[in-house]
């Protein structure tokens, strides 16, 4: 999730800076880019799926499998697990903060404005579920990976958004942020219900006393890293023993956040620490997930087996053709049937556009596939290719369409660029 680019102040002071803060703050800025962002997480991507179909396959399974124990703390994780449970909970804290900042002084918070993209959203992730389970079912296959073709990667999709979307309007964006928003505020609810294993309700109390006390901290106005990393770190330990997946605490924490702007402040908690942290999940946090997740063997072989597998074909049709059904269908027929109505900016193929965006899962719908089908690495890595494949195929006729979409634009003179 990418937060609103704050005017950078790098021009004002660059001549007072010494040049090491100056290429700091540069390659910070750098790293809040839409499209950088984007950029990162498939260069991750491809690397993950080159190491894991070359001869160096065994070394990247090695590094990828090998635990890494912190004792005291009880934790004993493969470096994909700490990957996947703990960097991916500051990719979740950006979240957090994105979802206050929405609820609070953003679209979310006007329900006119965001009747539509918000149906577009339970659409869109309602549609592949029920496709998924009407391909999986019928033919003896597994209904645990129903979630999977559920999630879209905003980070992804905002990239190839900020790639082909200069022509395009800047209406598009915002619905495509208020729908990602949505949809990632409901992946977070079914990967805390429905994929929570046995709960330890005292560490599950444990968690909920240190978010009281991050609050509390914050509500009087403490200050000081030192006092809520700590705090964050236990919150993330408690609920990773609780049996509730741990990336919930970095929602949970950013949530907690202020987003409402004080008459003496240039911007609020929630805009200014994930403006901060924003960095290390573009830059590290979600990459080095991707490298961890996305190592699948794909070959002829792959394919043919999951070709004829109703789990993999389910997760593929459910992310490409139910996201673009879903998320364009409940548009379509939330400005038919109630008051609701499109951005003037924006016209149909704008929705179809996006539609197709939305079908890029990628990250959450990794994460999500190692959840499912944990007892079955073999069906995991199926599922996790036909995402990468479906996730691809998503993002090209995407940017293909909204590139010809933007040309149209820029022809009759009706664009709006971003």
């Amino acid at each position: 999730m990418t937060p609103p680019r704050l005017p950078s102040p790098l021009p004002k002071i660059a001549r007072r800076l010494p040049p090491a803060e100056r290429d700091r703050r540069s390659v910070a800025e750098f790293l809040r880019l839409e499209v950088t962002g984007g950029m990162l997480l498939l260069v991750a991507a491809a690397l993950a799926l080159f190491l894991a179909n070359s001869p160096w396959s065994a070394g990247y399974e090695s590094v990828r499998d090998h635990h890494l124990e912190i004792p005291f703390l009880g934790l004993d994780l493969s470096v994909g697990h700490w990957a996947a449970d703990g960097l991916l909970a500051v990719f979740f804290f950006v979240a957090g903060t994105e979802l206050k900042r929405e609820l609070t002084v953003g679209e979310l918070r006007r329900p006119a404005a965001a009747a539509l993209p918000v149906m577009a959203a339970i659409g869109g992730m309602v549609t592949p579920a029920l496709i998924y389970l009407a391909v999986a079912l019928p033919s003896g296959g597994a209904s645990d990976g129903w979630a999977v073709p559920m999630a879209t990667d905003i980070a992804f999709a905002l990239g190839v958004l900020a790639v082909v979307g200069r022509r395009l309007p800047s209406a598009l964006r915002t619905f495509l942020l208020t729908l990602a928003i949505v949809d990632d505020l409901i992946a977070i609810l079914v990967i805390a219900v429905f994929f929570t294993s046995e709960l330890d309700v005292l560490a599950l109390a444990g968690a909920a006393a240190g978010l009281l006390l991050f609050r509390l901290l914050h509500t009087r106005g403490v200050r000081g890293w030192y006092w809520y990393v700590p705090l964050a770190l236990a919150v993330w330990t408690l609920t990773y023993h609780s049996g509730v997946h741990a990336t919930v605490a970095g929602v949970a924490l950013g949530m907690l956040l202020r987003a409402t702007p004080r008459d003496d402040e240039e911007s609020t908690p929630a805009e200014h620490i994930g403006h901060l942290v924003h960095p290390f999940s573009a830059g590290l946090a979600v990459p080095l997930f991707a490298l961890f997740a996305a190592g699948v063997p794909v070959s002829a072989a792959t394919l043919g087996e999951m070709a004829g597998e109703p789990e993999a074909l389910g997760v593929v049709l459910g992310l490409f053709l139910g996201k673009l059904i879903g998320v364009f269908g409940a548009t379509y027929l939330t400005a038919r049937f109630t008051k609701a109505r499109l951005n003037p900016q924006l016209g149909w193929p704008d929705v179809a556009g996006t539609a197709l965006l939305a079908g890029i899962g990628f990250t959450v719908s990794l994460l999500i596939a190692e959840l499912a089908f944990a007892g079955d690495p073999a069906m995991t890595e199926h599922v996790k290719a036909a995402v990468l494949l479906t996730s691809l195929l998503a993002a090209t006729s995407a940017a293909l369409m909204l590139t010809l979409r933007g040309r149209r634009l820029a022809r009759s003179g009706d664009s709006t660029s971003p």
